[in-house]
């Protein structure tokens, strides 16, 4: 047998269509016979002209079949569709041989015999292809080998018994990557039924389902469920020993980001407790639709995502600004081929540049050379630790590069000028949160001034999956068995997704009215041990420790790194007011005096050009309200350089002691 399948396999396209044409000519005699003999109610022998028919009959079919295709489909992947086709290319031809009985010299044939003969073909027909499309199927399957058994050893369980769930086991059965063992629906009405041979289950048949079949993975096919929906279901799977993955959203299917078919993590979007609120059509256009508009730290995380909803909302030019020359070149490719899908009408430009934002002739070049209307302000050191052991470079960044290209927009008239800022920058314990701070108080003085020039600050958390973000550090741990990494058990975080919190600082921004703090509803804080703890589960692995040491992958806790805060704030005062939209709320904070504020900046500017660090601390300490640094200074080449100097002074210590114990013996000799 395996023989013959490795004979037939190996055959090319154009054999295998000689093969199936030979089986549809039989067929159609077949088909004929049959029609004759149902009708006379005896096994008929063709007599006189009938005999003509049995040679039409197939010179009929095979060309109509050829011509819509029935020889160009892999027949181990032929699903329901084909049956149509099926459906028409018999119809045609049962209609042609049909009219070639009625209006020919075939009088002796019984007015009958072309609907039983159209009944029967279209039977053999049909049945045909799906008895050669299991052949086909069984017989990779059997040449496959210990590859097949270990691919139909991934038995899995279907939740959702809708259009995406019969879609998604089709093209897994037609893949044979997995072999789908059940369904489980919460619809009662569909429980106990079979779709596709596979029966419908309910959620409490779960543990029932996984012990029989040995499944160790469950896919979700809900993608137009909400998002708390999706938390819900998810929260009823942890407990179970089942790899819990997904099928993508419809609108990453539509948009053309993911295939229907390619499973995903589950998305850590889902395990948040909210829906995302309709943005504000009117807020999303004010202040990008026909204007130019400048996004820099393009291509960060958040700037990234805002250039990508910027270009659904028709600016009049995108320019993108970024020190990173891959990142700019990686987001100018994605927006052009994503502009290009556009209607003609639809088309504008995308200018990539390079550059920082401390150059303040390159930015006002920029400005006044392409007249920009609008500044969404992303580009930042952030990363805490990191911005902790180089806070000379982040001063200048942040606090010096900020300042550089908000006094730029006011002297080339610029509308409107977003900030976007962190809740690291409520009460800091780190370098970057401070900076952050300072920042807003430099926009908040310039607000104070005589200018045309909106200046508009947004202040939220974490967003997830950004990079350096947990999320993906806590993927690759448990991808490469462990240990996940928590840095202390306590630590809270707030998490948003990357497109409402671009979509939100739009629509932030069209709210300023000049020198606004705009804080985003974060919804509730989640602690991050729970987070590592269900990401774990949802991989269908075990957490390993005392109560569990048979388990796969452990927790260790590293303690709080440098700089950082157990819990994040996002308010520094209690004062507060609701805006139009009810996930952003306006702040309402200290202001420093314009004149104060540029003595402190002259200040620290010369402590910078000094390299003075302690300086540097001590002037942001009185500066920002409310920073307590957490750490000592961490600065890495200050480290170095008291290494050297111990060194040199114990080298030099030395000699010293040689001497004096030379002179000691020397004395002892007298």
């Amino acid at each position: 047998m395996r023989r013959l399948d490795h004979w037939f396999l190996s055959l090319s396209t154009r054999k295998i269509a000689a093969i199936l044409i030979s089986i549809d000519v039989l067929l159609s005699m077949i088909a004929l016979w049959t029609a004759f003999s149902l009708r006379l109610g005896e096994w008929h022998i063709p007599i006189g002209s009938q005999w003509l028919l049995f040679c039409i009959s197939p010179i009929l079919a095979v060309p109509i079949f050829i011509r819509l295709g029935l020889y160009h489909a892999i027949i181990r992947y032929i699903g329901g569709q084909v049956l149509w086709v099926i459906f028409q290319a018999v119809t045609l031809s049962s209609l042609a041989f049909s009219v070639i009985v009625v209006f020919t010299i075939f009088d002796d044939v019984p007015k009958t015999v072309p609907i039983l003969n159209w009944l029967t073909l279209l039977l053999l027909i049909g049945g045909s292809r799906f008895i050669a499309r299991w052949w086909f199927a069984d017989a990779y399957a059997r040449l496959g080998g210990d590859v097949a058994k270990d691919c139909y050893s991934k038995k899995v369980i279907i939740y959702g018994a809708g259009n995406a769930g019969i879609q998604l086991a089709s093209a897994l059965i037609c893949a044979q990557e997995f072999k789908p063992v059940a369904f489980i629906d919460d619809d009662k009405s569909l429980q106990r039924q079979k779709v596709n041979g596979l029966r419908i289950y309910s959620m409490m048949s779960l543990s029932y389902l996984i012990e029989r079949h040995g499944a160790a993975d469950l896919l979700l096919a809900i993608p137009s469920a909400t998002r708390a929906r999706r938390n819900e279901i998810i929260r009823l799977l942890e407990p179970y020993p089942v790899h819990v993955r997904t099928v993508p959203r419809m609108t990453d299917i539509a948009q053309g980001k993911i295939k229907f078919d390619e499973l995903q993590e589950v998305d850590i979007a889902d395990l948040l407790s909210r829906d995302s609120v309709a943005p504000d059509q009117t807020l999303l256009h004010a202040n990008i639709a026909k204007k130019i508009v400048m996004v820099t730290g393009s291509g960060g995380t958040i700037g990234s995502e805002l250039c990508r909803q910027i270009i659904t909302l028709q600016p009049a030019k995108l320019i993108l600004f970024e020190l990173n020359e891959f990142a700019l070149y990686s987001i100018q490719k994605e927006l052009n081929h994503a502009v290009s899908l556009l209607g003609h009408s639809k088309k504008f430009e995308i200018i990539a540049l390079l550059g920082s934002v401390v150059d303040e002739t390159r930015i006002n070049k920029i400005c006044k050379t392409l007249k920009v209307q609008t500044i969404y302000h992303a580009a930042a050191y952030k990363h805490v630790p990191l911005v902790e052991q180089n806070p000379c470079e982040a001063i200048k960044n942040n606090i010096y590069g900020t300042l550089s290209i908000a006094q730029t927009a006011i002297k080339n008239k610029v509308e409107t000028f977003v900030l976007i800022s962190t809740d690291k920058a409520v009460r800091p314990t780190s370098t970057m949160g401070a900076t952050k701070r300072f920042a807003e108080l430099i926009l908040q003085g310039l607000s104070l001034g005589t200018h045309s020039t909106r200046f508009t600050m947004v202040r939220f958390g974490n967003v997830l999956g950004s990079s350096g973000s947990v999320i993906p550090l806590f993927r690759e741990q448990i991808a490469r068995g462990g240990p996940v990494t928590v840095t202390d058990p306590r630590i809270l975080r707030y998490f948003m997704t990357i497109p409402e919190a671009a979509q939100l600082v739009i629509q932030a921004g069209a709210m300023g009215k000049g020198g606004d703090v705009f804080v985003l509803d974060m919804g509730e804080p989640i602690r991050i041990l729970d987070l590592a703890k269900r990401m774990i589960h949802l991989s269908g692995l075990e957490i390993k420790d005392e109560t569990h040491p048979k388990g796969e992958i452990e927790i260790s806790y590293t303690g709080l790194r440098p700089g950082e805060k157990l819990f994040e704030e996002l308010l520094i005062g209690n004062d507060i007011s609701e805006t139009a939209h009810c996930r952003i709320m306006r702040a309402e904070e200290e202001v420093i005096p314009l004149t104060d504020l540029f003595q402190s900046l002259g200040e620290l500017k010369l402590a910078v050009k000094q390299d003075n660090l302690k300086l540097m601390r001590e002037i942001l300490e009185q500066s920002v309200s409310g920073f307590k640094p957490q750490c000592e200074l961490n600065d890495l080449l200050l480290k170095e350089e008291q290494k050297i100097s111990s060194n040199l002074s114990k080298n030099k210590k030395k000699p010293l002691m040689l001497v004096s114990k030379n002179r000691q013996q020397k004395t002892n000799k007298k």
